[in-house]
C-alpha cells in the first residue's frame, strides 16, 4: 500500500517515535529504532531486560494495542520543508529476528497512514490511506 517513494524513503530512517497509551488512557510516546519489511514495522531493543521494562512493551501486553507511529525529517529549513510516514496500526509482542538480533520485538501492523512531503508533487497535501484488515 505504501508507493515506491514512500518505500524508498522508508528505507533510508532507521529512527521513529512510537506512541502507546495505558489501559487508563495515559500516554507514552518514545524514540526507537525500527525496521520495515512491506508488511510490518518491526520495533526492538538492544536489551531484552531494558525492552520489557518500558511503557510501550506494558501498555501493549496488558491490552492496548493500538499504536502510532511517526517517521519523519527535514529536507530544509529555508524553505521549510518537512516530510514524514504516520502510521497508525495495532501492535503485538512477538519473537523476531530483526535489526536488534533475535529477540522480542513490537510488531505494528498499519491500519492507516499518511504521508507528507515525500511524493515530489505532495508538499503540503497529505496522502491518506486506509490499510484492508490482515488476519
Amino acid at each position: 500500500m505504501f508507493s515506491d517513494a514512500e518505500i524508498n524513503y522508508l528505507k533510508t530512517q532507521r529512527l521513529a517515535r512510537i506512541a502507546s497509551a495505558s489501559m487508563d488512557g495515559v500516554p507514552e510516546v518514545s524514540p526507537v529504532g525500527f525496521e520495515f519489511d512491506g508488511k510490518y514495522f518491526w520495533v526492538g531493543s538492544h536489551s531484552q531486560e531494558i525492552f520489557s521494562r518500558t511503557r510501550r512493551y506494558k501498555n501493549i501486553t496488558k491490552g492496548n494495542v493500538r499504536v502510532s507511529l511517526v517517521i519523519d525529517d527535514l529536507v530544509s529549513v529555508n524553505p521549510w520543508r518537512p516530510r514524514g510516514i504516520k502510521v497508525g496500526g495495532t501492535a503485538a509482542v512477538v519473537d523476531h529476528d530483526g535489526m536488534f538480533g533475535k529477540g522480542r520485538y513490537i510488531r505494528v501492523t498499519p491500519r492507516v497512514t499518511v504521508s507528507w512531503g515525500i511524493e515530489p508533487s505532495q508538499d503540503w497535501k497529505p496522502a491518506v490511506r486506509r490499510w484492508p484488515k490482515q488476519p
